[in-house]
């Protein structure tokens, strides 16, 4: 169960269905889609599953979640993606098919499971395993947030819920047959609020949990993501991501206020591409808009005459991602793998990135990217890369050869695959309380 349509920028659930399918699975799905155009990604991959379920959640449904529960307990975001209408059918669906594994994705999705971990408590050996993909610690999100966000909302909002969010994430890890997250930090982060806050049913201690909690990464498609066959061109960063995503907003800002001066000090010309769907004012206010839409492969990209260019949404990232001469990952504060700098190594582009950029990435810091801390350290890394066309070509082999070593998608399945079976030959989990929580 995915509470959004998985897509290319939904890419987790995607990627994992495709590597699924690719193992011999059989796969069923269950999401919810906001509009027209999500709906079509949902029908495009409906004949290669079993079968599929969605329902419409549009935004303002969900607003009206999240303010439904602010006299709760429950966290918004366990709250967000909530559909009655979801739920139902999926209590139909489990209720006259047997799955083996029911997995559960995001702390959106969490309620979901643990309505079917209650609806198929009396199948005995016939109950599925129920696994719920935390994907990161989102109270660690949060925590960051609260104190990084440039956005006042965003910084106000984690406060509100990191409490809230803090103890149901630490009461989850012990309702299901198995939690997963991308990386060790998220793991140990969970495990250290299932000690703090787990119920009394799972014994409060992290160390009963601790073999229920596994770290599955993210991969990266390596044939879509592949390097260029020309040249590249001279003088162009690119940092790319989903810019309506509040650290997002506070990696670019300060990646244009406070290191692009100092690059720029030294290289005049050097242009930056903010790449990334629904940029929200402060970021738009960064740069100059793109005039040319849409892009497809082969489309024009951004004219030399514009320093900063906010491209807003585009239908192919991989143009920028294979013209550009290196890609800048600036995140003052993050959770679990960063999709975009997998991406940008498997396209063989260089990236200088900040230590919260590549944490959950087993990368060897100067060989496969450059990690900066501070504006200073940042400047002269890219002014390091832009001014030697070796280092360039080196980092971008090393990249993309540490993506092939540690990020196929294939290789993520048969892990997951793993985790599956040794779930299916579970001892029993605590039992709910009832609370629905």
């Amino acid at each position: 169960m995915a509470p959004y349509a998985p897509t290319r920028i939904r890419t987790r659930p995607f990627h994992l269905i495709r590597a699924l399918l690719g193992e011999g699975h059989s796969v069923s799905l269950a999401t919810l889609y906001t509009d027209h155009e999500e709906a079509g990604e949902i029908q495009a991959l409906a004949p290669q599953l079993d079968g599929v379920i969605a329902e419409k959640m549009p935004v303002l449904r969900s607003l009206w979640n999240c303010v439904k529960a602010l006299p709760g307990r429950r966290p918004f975001q366990a709250c967000y993606s909530w559909s009655p209408a979801l739920a139902r059918r999926l209590v139909r669906l489990t209720g006259r098919t047997r799955f083996d594994v029911v997995h559960v994705e995001h702390i959106r999705g969490v309620r979901y499971g643990l309505l079917l971990r209650r609806a198929t408590a009396g199948r005995g050996a016939e109950r599925p395993a129920v696994i719920w993909d935390s994907v990161d610690c989102i109270s660690s999100l949060f925590r960051q947030a609260a104190r990084e966000s440039l956005a006042r909302r965003s910084r106000l909002a984690a406060r509100l819920d990191l409490r809230r969010t803090e103890r149901y994430e630490g009461h989850l890890c012990s309702r299901f047959d198995r939690v997963l997250v991308t990386s060790d930090q998220d793991r140990l982060d969970l495990l250290k609020l299932a000690g703090r806050w787990g119920s009394p049913g799972g014994n409060g201690a992290a160390g009963s949990v601790g073999d229920r909690v596994h770290v599955v990464p993210n991969g990266v498609d390596l044939d879509y993501f592949a390097p260029p066959e020309g040249p590249r061109e001279a003088g162009v960063i690119v940092v790319s991501g989903k810019m309506s995503y509040h650290a997002n907003v506070t990696a670019v800002a300060h990646l244009v206020k406070e290191v692009m001066p100092r690059v720029w000090s030294r290289l005049p010309d050097t242009r930056l591409w903010i790449v990334g769907k629904d940029p929200p004012e402060e970021v738009r206010r960064l740069g100059v808009p793109w005039a040319g839409g849409q892009a497809q492969a082969g489309a024009s990209l951004p004219a030399r005459e514009s320093r900063v260019v906010v491209t807003g949404t585009v239908a192919d990232i991989r143009p920028f991602l294979r013209r550009a001469t290196l890609a800048v990952a600036p995140a003052r504060y993050a959770a679990g793998i960063q999709n975009k700098v997998l991406e940008a190594l498997a396209c063989g582009l260089p990236v200088v990135a900040t230590p919260e950029a590549v944490a959950a990435l087993e990368v060897r810091a100067g060989h496969d990217v450059l990690v900066a801390r501070g504006p200073d350290d940042m400047a002269a890394s890219i002014l390091g890369v832009l001014g030697d066309p070796r280092l360039q070509t080196r980092l971008g082999r090393a990249g993309r050869q540490m993506v092939e070593h540690r990020h196929q998608w294939g290789a993520v399945a048969r892990g997951l695959t793993q985790i599956y079976i040794g779930a299916l030959g579970r001892e029993a989990v605590c039992a709910d309380s009832g609370s629905g929580r």
